[in-house]
């Protein structure tokens, strides 16, 4: 196994795996102790309700394992804040965020390989992590992932697995955001960062149980949070309403002018509609136009981000700040 001299951070997230906590803590410092120069082992315990916190804090006790943080949350929250919580206490040259149940650390030295050798972002799909899934998640998982895809180009399961190295230069970018629990979902596959999307097979200690309700949530939050085109499909359509209602007067007028036996009452109250709603579409339009604005600006992260910054190896400024130091011997004369 290849060694390397790095500071490496790996982040769990547990929730009620008190029965699996001390081996998996146990397994990790074995495997990284031998593969970096130094490491630190965050573990995120999302408001379990066991006794996953006692434990850890024995295991962080003056007999327990070393490098160990803890940050234990008072109400459980989704995988990515959670995921968050520890990286952004981080200190790493490199991040490394895995779900204990479903991701093998085993897998970690072929990623952290690709990370040391340049990726910004590493990804890593395990292909037997299929937890079983109810009709009605499956299709609102399809619909959601097709029209992800649609907008912001990636397949969020494949592309962007919850199973990353990021490094500091990608953690210290997202923490600039303001919305950098959100952001570190796809902003890694959507950022122009350097990545590579690695593939293995390992069965999982168990499997998630997946519910829709929650996931609907995260979907929409996530959806919306990340791109203007909902909110663009709302300002569409209030612009085409008023297209529409000013035809629509057009064509009750030239029914006035055309037709002999309009109904009485029918040309003045068509257009008095027709102008409400075209008012109507157009304030639409242009509150929606302005909430739009209003949430960039809120939602809008750096300016800009240095991806690689290189620096001559000769600097002739330094050059000529060279100066050298003559010392003046004992019995010379001096000159008044």
């Amino acid at each position: 196994m290849a060694f390397y001299p790095v500071f490496l951070s790996v982040v769990f997230v547990v929730r009620n795996q008190s029965n699996y906590l001390e081996d998996i803590l146990l397994q990790a410092g074995s495997c990284l102790s031998t593969l970096v120069s130094d490491y630190e082992l965050i573990i995120v315990d999302n408001s379990s309700r066991d006794d996953s916190v006692n434990i850890l804090k024995k295991l962080t006790a003056e007999n327990g394992l070393p490098n160990l943080q803890v940050y234990a949350l008072t109400k459980e929250v989704d995988s990515d804040t959670a995921s968050w919580v520890g990286l952004e206490n981080a200190l790493g040259d490199f991040v490394v965020v895995i779900d204990p149940l479903t991701d093998s650390i085993n897998f970690l030295p072929e990623m952290l390989d690709k990370a040391v050798c340049g990726a910004d972002v590493v990804f890593a799909n395990n292909l037997k992590n299929k937890p079983a899934q109810s009709i009605p998640y499956w299709i609102a998982r399809t619909l959601f992932n097709k029209l992800y895809k649609s907008i912001n180009g990636i397949h969020l399961a494949k592309d962007a697995p919850q199973y990353r190295i990021l490094s500091r230069s990608v953690v210290n970018f997202i923490l600039q955001h303001p919305q950098p629990a959100i952001i570190y979902r796809h902003l890694p596959a959507t950022g122009g960062f350097t990545r590579v999307n690695l593939t293995y097979s390992a069965k999982p200690k168990k499997m998630h149980v997946t519910r829709l309700g929650e996931s609907i949530d995260r979907g929409t939050r996530l959806l919306v949070s990340t791109t203007r085109a909902p909110m663009r499909l709302v300002t569409s359509l209030s612009l085409f309403g008023a297209i529409a209602n000013v035809f629509y007067s057009f064509y009750v007028v030239a029914i006035g002018f055309i037709k002999a036996d309009v109904a009485p009452g029918w040309i003045s109250l068509s257009l008095q509609q027709s102008g409400m709603f075209f008012l109507i579409s157009l304030v639409l339009f242009v509150l929606g136009e302005y909430i739009l604005q209003m949430a960039s600006l809120s939602n809008e992260g750096p300016l800009y981000h240095v991806g690689q910054e290189f620096t001559s190896a000769r600097m002739t400024r330094r050059e000529k700040l060279n100066v050298e130091v003559v010392t003046a011997k004992p019995n010379s004369p001096v000159n008044r």
